[in-house]
Formats: structure tokens, C-alpha cells, sequence
């Protein structure tokens, strides 16, 4: 049985449902080519938003500029908690000390590191104590290290990782590297979580386990998540809200009834015009 966290989990000061990011006529170009063309949407507190699309519909261009890894030329994203702050040109690191967390598409982990020491690292952007306190390992810095070595552990204990806490990351399967990547993104005690493709390469299993988690981690923990996911049938199962790219531009958004019945979303998967999408069952 999983114990209480003894600190917060999500960094949000905000309430469920209130404006938390604005993204406003974004332009991302690469030369010639437009990656994202006037692209605006809203994400609100505590809701599950998935960014859909064909290969190429520039999905994963949208959460490198949220997460600051990419820069557009024109329009801006506004993140709230507490207060406003345009993130639009800032640092990746800057970014995820505001609030927002993300994971890769490609397992970005320490290898040759084990689970725990991975997880820790993402709890650096939040420690106080210097290189040299750190090496001491005495007084403030000692307290800590503790304190957020006590949090990791109800990271691990909330992923079910316990087995493998030890284990060089390296050695373990695609599932497990993805759910250790999963929880280092926790350690940052993200008010936003970006996920790009967090079941991509799982079998059945492995995809259940994953889509349970993140409801947990929403359910319980008020975290905002905004996934990138192909498979339709997690997207709509577990999403609140859903925006649909397409060429870089947005086609369609609303609830997963209102997006699965937009005719330019089923033609942008589909070629043609059909009632529903063939892999999800609509509502009786």
C-alpha cells in the first residue's frame, strides 16, 4: 500500500479548472517550412489535454516550444501560478523551474546510473545547497538531501518501482526505462506535466500500467497533463480536452465526443469523410 506523500507533488498554487497556459498565434518555421502555423489554444488546471495528429502534424514541435527547447517567431505562451509569466524565449531550465515537466519521445535517462540516482537527479532544480555543502554533506545540506530523498521514495512507491530502485537503468526493459523517465519528470514537482508519446513501443500491458498512472497522478495529485499519444483509444479514454494538428495547423479541438465527429480531423486520418473513428466506439 502506497504511503502519503509528506510533500506536494504538484507545484500549482491554482485552482481546478483555471487558465494555465495560454498559447497564443504561435509561428514556428525551420527555413522554408512552417512547423506550426498560428496555433492557439488554452490549457486549464487539472485536465488531461492530449495533442493529436498525423506524423509530421507538429506535435512534438508545440511541446518543445512550451517547454523551451524550440523558440518561435512569432506569438507568445503565458504560463499562470500565482502570477503570469511569459515563457515564450526563455531557457529550458527556467521553464522547468516555473512548473512544468516534461518527458522525451526518445528515453533521455542516466544509463549507467540506477533508478534511484535518476530519479534524484530531477530533484536538483530545486535544491538550495551548493557543490561544496553538497560534498560535505552536513547541517541545511544533509536535511535536504534527506527530505527529497524521502520524496523519491513515494515516487517510487507510486510508480511501482520498488523492485528495481537499485537496478542500473540500462538494464532494464523499454516499459520500465519508460516509467522510471516518467518519474524523474514527478521529482521536478511539475504543476504541468508534458508527455511526448509516454506509451510509445508497450505492449497492452505496459500501456495500462502507464494510462493508470497518469490518472493517478492527475486524480490524486491535481497535476496538469498534456500527452502526446497515437493510440486513439488511451487518447480517448483518458483525455478531458483534445486538440488535433494537422501540417502544423490546428483542426479541430473539444472533448473526445466533440473531436471524434469533426469532419476535417476524421479526413486528416481517414482521407475521407466517415461517421466516427473506426478504432473508438462512440457513445450510444
Amino acid at each position: 500500500m502506497p504511503r502519503e506523500f509528506i510533500s506536494t507533488l504538484n507545484s500549482s498554487q491554482l485552482s481546478p479548472g483555471d487558465l494555465q497556459l495560454q498559447i497564443e498565434k504561435l509561428q514556428l518555421n525551420f527555413g522554408g517550412v512552417a512547423a506550426l502555423s498560428n496555433v492557439s489554444l488554452e490549457i486549464h488546471q487539472s485536465e488531461i489535454f492530449a495533442i493529436i495528429g498525423p506524423n509530421g502534424a507538429g506535435k512534438t514541435s508545440l511541446l518543445n516550444c512550451i517547454s523551451g527547447l524550440y523558440h518561435p517567431q512569432r506569438g507568445k505562451i503565458v504560463y499562470f501560478n500565482g502570477t503570469a509569466h511569459e515563457t515564450t524565449h526563455l531557457a529550458p531550465h527556467q521553464i522547468a523551474r516555473l512548473g512544468i515537466a516534461r518527458s522525451f519521445q526518445n528515453i533521455e535517462l542516466f544509463k549507467h546510473m540506477s533508478v534511484l540516482d535518476n530519479l534524484l537527479s530531477g530533484c536538483h532544480i530545486h535544491m538550495k545547497s551548493n557543490l561544496l555543502q553538497s560534498m560535505v554533506y552536513w547541517g541545511a545540506a544533509q536535511r535536504e538531501h534527506i527530505a527529497y530523498r524521502r520524496f523519491v521514495e513515494d515516487i517510487i512507491d507510486l510508480l511501482e518501482i520498488e523492485a528495481i530502485r537499485n537496478q542500473t537503468v540500462g538494464a532494464l526493459s523499454y516499459g520500465l526505462q519508460k516509467r522510471v523517465e516518467l518519474g524523474r519528470a514527478l521529482a521536478m514537482k511539475p504543476a504541468i506535466l508534458l508527455l511526448d508519446e509516454p506509451m510509445a513501443g508497450m505492449n497492452s500491458e505496459e500501456k495500462e500500467d502507464m494510462a493508470r498512472f497518469i490518472i493517478d497522478i492527475n486524480e490524486e495529485h491535481g497535476v496538469t497533463v498534456v500527452l502526446i499519444e497515437h493510440d486513439m483509444g488511451v487518447v480517448m479514454d483518458i483525455s478531458d480536452q483534445i486538440v488535433v494538428l494537422n501540417f502544423g495547423q490546428k483542426i479541430g479541438e473539444g472533448s473526445p465526443d466533440e473531436v471524434r465527429r469533426q469532419p476535417a480531423v476524421i479526413q486528416a486520418y481517414l482521407g475521407e469523410e466517415q461517421p466516427a473513428f473506426p478504432f473508438v466506439k462512440t457513445s450510444q
